[in-house]
């Protein structure tokens, strides 16, 4: 893999991480029309860019993660479940790598996402800000990001779908999303990079250091981009354009 193809998964990890629709699944697909291999280097490299992704959160948020010790506290309760489980089920989770299971998860989420919006009411979500995130509920939160190990459920999207369903407003569940994904994926990137690092050559860290790069800058415009979106419309868009890329993928893969 060259600089240009760790440019253009930069990018699109950058852009997807944060939105609800599936950065792996992205990542597969480009990596699958490039004609890139999914060698256990180029997953390790997958995984690895998501590090610059989340810079863009400690960058946007760095007030808050380094000043707010009750942030703190919630998110680490809501890393309980997916730590403990990440731990356990590692190899399983691995062997689940699969397009097909991709393209399931992404059409079944986004049906999710579209009846869930069918039915939000404003009464209903009240929970408004990270100030007022219970630590039950955030132990919750956590219980579904255990949900995204399974590949094309997308972390951000099953810790949104979590947080509308506990009473979270959209702008709260985003963020906290954003948020729980700085220890998740810090955790869950350097395990994957301290079990496979021997298969890196010295030529393959120029190009993680452009993929991470690249994902910072994309990941800052897309936090921007969600926050901005969700102001004015639901997640209804997403889950339509879930739907559409499960069946672009069902027929890419299967024929």
């Amino acid at each position: 893999m060259g600089i240009l193809e760790s440019i253009i998964l930069g990018i699109v990890e950058g852009i997807t991480e944060f939105l609800p629709i599936s950065s792996t699944g992205h990542l597969i697909l480009v990596s699958h029309i490039m004609g890139i291999q999914q060698t256990t280097a180029h997953k390790t490299f997958e995984v690895a860019i998501q590090l610059g992704s989340i810079l863009a959160v400690v960058f946007l948020y760095r007030d808050r993660i380094f000043k707010d010790i009750d942030l703190w506290k919630k998110l680490i309760v809501a890393f309980i479940p997916t730590g403990v489980l990440g731990f356990l089920l590692y190899k399983i989770i691995k062997s689940l790598f699969s397009p097909y299971v991709v393209a399931f998860m992404l059409i079944l989420g986004g049906v999710i996402f579209i009846l869930i919006e069918k039915f939000y009411t404003k009464k209903e979500h009240n929970i408004k800000s990270l100030e007022e995130i219970p630590y039950l509920k955030a132990f919750f939160i956590g219980v579904f990001q255990s949900l995204a190990m399974i590949p094309g459920t997308s972390r951000s999207g099953a810790t949104i779908i979590g947080g509308l369903l506990l009473g979270f407003d959209r702008k709260t569940a985003a963020e906290f999303s954003f948020l729980l994904a700085v220890p998740t994926m810090f955790v869950a990137t350097g395990y994957d990079i301290f079990k496979n690092y021997k298969h890196f050559q010295p030529e393959n860290w120029i190009t993680l250091a452009t993929g991470f790069i690249t994902a910072f800058i994309f990941a800052v415009i897309s936090i921007k981009f969600l926050l901005g979106f969700i102001k004015k419309h639901t997640f209804i868009p997403f889950g339509i354009y879930r739907i559409i890329v499960g069946i672009l993928f069902f027929l890419i893969f299967l024929w």
